[in-house]
């Protein structure tokens, strides 16, 4: 596989996509010269967007897939207040439209979930609760669990209910992202990315993550869960929960011990892209 460089010029179109109420934006990058051997929507994390993952789409664009993505409604491009939603279920309620809208290829083509951080719990719930049927799904440092003190536990127990549209900082540790200084400060310079989190998806975050473990060993749908074994963004102990409770003949999981949050973005993250592509082309790879 081709060595990718995080700075190749490689961007996607942008268009406006009405979805309920808002307006999100919708992410194509070049396809591939042949027929795709799938399709692969990217699904991004808390506070950033889509248009950080240019060097991961080239990498799956170069192996023979198709690549779009989203930003979610109050993330990006996306309308919306930063960090907000107005119900409870719209991150998923909004994947499942985006994906109903892209699962009638000509020729038919298999589809698949790449969620990363808060974007790999959102796919993971929208699979789990039958909102969307995809062909597989990829979770990078998906939001399984959180680093939670007793005063925060206590606050999204009572703050949700009378004021879940009231935002607080994500209280993310950027220096945490990834062991790549220049990824953080870009994070940091980036004015598309954004530090609020409401109480409601605060709540929702939280919740959604303790069901997504409890009921892990319900999962079917083929799934590769790659995680860090560094993350101070999200609790790496909820993947590996998830990884010991799902059954094995739908999951493989792999963690990267030494990397931090963003495995995408840490130095290490060709072995990343690697163990994608090579997982996706064991599944989607033409005879």
């Amino acid at each position: 596989m081709t060595t990718i460089s995080a700075q190749h010029a490689f961007h996607p179109t942008t268009t406006e996509w009405l979805c309920g109420d808002h307006a999100l934006a919708r992410y194509h990058w070049p396809a591939p010269e042949h027929t795709p051997k799938a399709q692969v929507l990217l699904v991004h994390g808390l506070g950033e967007h889509m248009g950080r993952y240019n060097h991961v789409a080239y990498a799956l664009q170069h192996a023979g897939y198709a690549v779009s993505g989203y930003d979610h409604v109050g993330h990006g491009l996306s309308s919306g207040i930063r960090g907000d939603v107005d119900t409870s279920n719209q991150l998923v309620d909004d994947l499942a439209a985006v994906v109903a809208d892209m699962q009638h290829p000509s020729p038919p083509t298999p589809l698949v979930l790449l969620g990363h951080s808060l974007g790999g719990l959102v796919v993971q719930r929208a699979v789990a609760q039958g909102a969307c049927h995809v062909d597989a799904v990829v979770m990078s440092s998906p939001a399984f669990a959180a680093f939670t003190n007793a005063v925060q536990k206590l606050l999204l127990a009572t703050l949700p209910k009378y004021f879940p549209h009231l935002r607080v900082s994500n209280g993310l540790p950027l220096a945490w992202l990834a062991r790549d200084a220049q990824v953080v400060r870009a994070y940091r310079e980036d004015r598309l990315v954004h530090d609020q989190i409401s109480a409601g998806l605060a709540a929702w975050l939280m919740d959604e993550a303790q069901q997504a473990v409890q009921h892990a060993a319900d999962w079917q749908t083929p799934s590769l869960l790659m995680y860090a074994g560094q993350d101070r963004c999200v609790n790496p102990q909820g993947s590996e929960l998830f990884a010991k409770a799902a059954p094995t003949q739908w999951l493989q999981s792999h963690c990267f011990n030494v990397m931090y949050h963003e495995i995408f973005n840490d130095p290490e993250k060709q072995q990343v892209l690697t163990k994608l592509v090579g997982w996706l082309d064991q599944r989607y790879a033409k005879a």
